[in-house]
């Protein structure tokens, strides 16, 4: 059987670990990491955005947390 990118990603979270797009495609190769997001909150996960300043300095992006896992 086959685990989906979205079970993944949310097996992932529930470790009470965050993750961010970068993260998403090493771990699974995941490239809409925001659409999983998305998905998980519909199905009524309650998950957080924090917002992220880039490594370069310019720009942010995002890091998801599930809260109360």
């Amino acid at each position: 059987m086959r685990i989906t990118q979205k079970a993944n990603i949310l097996q992932y979270l529930q470790l009470g670990k965050t993750i961010t797009q970068r993260e998403a495609i090493a771990l699974c190769n995941c490239y809409r990491l925001s659409a999983v997001i998305f998905e998980l909150r519909c199905a009524g996960y309650d998950i957080k955005t924090h917002d992220e300043d880039n490594d370069s300095g310019i720009g942010i992006h995002a890091r998801y947390e599930l809260i109360g896992g």
